[in-house]
């Protein structure tokens, strides 16, 4: 009880009336500074700072005239390749021949011409009625320039504008060495493609899968940027890129740059 009453006596004491009350520490006031600071300096940043937004998706390397597969007529054997696979056939070259089961023989002809990428038989392979026998992409000249075509998911697509800068890492030639292949966006697609369309184009139902894994993407083909300064013909991130040629359906990752934005831009409706 005492030291309640000494409690209650001190309470009652006007002495202190007059003593200043103290608002804040001054550490108190220094950190009350910094924020208000570091809100001011990011609402001018989010205002007239810019972020680089990009668009990233696998694609490949042609010549940009698309790919045909060729199918046999008959059903039969193959008994003669006539065709060497990386080589340029004229239209109407012969390919294989087959020998049917009423004894005659059938040559498999190329339907146009262009460059045999992939022969798909050999020599004592049975085949089927409508059956693969080869891809050949169709090229009018061995020394056209490669063209890229970026396979972009479907929602992303509507970004991409023509003349944006490109970026790709290119299979063939690790960036990590050669640096990246420089080029811009040529041209965007309007619809959506089907696994089955992609694969028509490139003459591989295996591409059309792999590149419409994800859903039905938009082609975007990109214009590689030239330069006689490098062995391959094309500008690269490196000064000298890779000490070789680029080959025809050589798979790519693009990296598309979009103009840049201002923070605020996506906070705003």
């Amino acid at each position: 009880m005492q030291f309640r009453q000494q409690a209650l006596s001190k309470l009652r004491s006007a002495d202190d009336i007059d003593l200043p009350v103290r608002y804040a520490r001054p550490q108190g006031w220094l950190a009350l500074t910094v924020t208000l600071v570091v809100m001011a300096a990011a609402a001018v940043w989010a205002v007239t700072g810019t972020v680089a937004d990009t668009v990233s998706a696998s694609g490949i390397l042609t010549h940009g005239q698309g790919s045909y597969v060729l199918q046999s007529p008959v059903r039969g054997q193959v008994t003669a390749v006539l065709a060497e696979e990386g080589g340029t056939v004229r239209a109407g070259a012969p390919l294989v021949k087959v020998r049917n089961p009423g004894g005659g023989s059938t040559v498999v002809r190329a339907l146009a011409a262009g460059r045999l990428t992939t022969l798909s038989v050999s020599i004592g392979a049975v085949l089927d009625t409508g059956g693969e026998v080869a891809s050949v992409e169709r090229v009018r000249d061995s020394r056209d320039p490669l063209t890229a075509t970026l396979y972009v998911p479907a929602e992303r697509a509507a970004s991409v504008p023509a003349g944006a800068a490109v970026d790709l890492d290119v299979q063939s030639a690790p960036s990590r060495t050669y640096g990246v292949l420089r080029g811009h966006v040529q041209a965007v697609g309007r619809t959506a493609q089907s696994s089955r369309q992609i694969g028509s184009f490139l003459g591989s139902a295996q591409l059309g899968e792999e590149f419409s894994k994800h859903g039905p993407p938009v082609a975007v083909a990109v214009r590689l940027d030239r330069s006689s300064a490098t062995r391959s013909g094309y500008r690269w991130s490196s000064p000298k890129g890779p000490p070789f040629a680029l080959g025809s359906m050589t798979l790519a990752t693009g990296t598309v740059h979009l103009a840049a934005r201002h923070p605020v831009d996506w906070l705003l409706p």
